[in-house]
């Protein structure tokens, strides 16, 4: 079953650039390495140019376990912990009626 996780970071002023490098990082080696990410976006408003949005789709909860078991995902959140100042994640699963 489908298995969504939404992530909305508020980013610390001046840091964004940083935070930029190592999230798309993250994303371009979650789609490419691991079988079970389906989708990995990472989105902005400009609105409020200090805050991310990540939607990231996996095949099931196994597979976003393993993903935060991958090195690039081990190495993005020592790199990020500092420039972010307030994290708010969710996940979801798809309901088949």
């Amino acid at each position: 079953m489908p298995y969504a996780v939404t992530v909305v970071f508020d980013i610390k002023e001046g840091q964004l650039e940083a935070f930029m490098d190592a999230i798309l990082f993250n994303a371009r080696s979650s789609v490419a390495n691991e079988p079970g990410c389906r989708q990995f976006d990472v989105c902005t408003d400009p609105g409020e140019p200090n805050t991310v949005f990540l939607y990231e789709l996996y095949d099931d909860l196994a597979a976003f376990e393993a993903h935060q078991q991958m090195p690039h995902y081990k190495a993005t959140g020592p790199k990020v912990a500092d420039l972010v100042a307030n994290k708010t994640l969710r996940t979801f699963e798809r309901v088949d009626r």
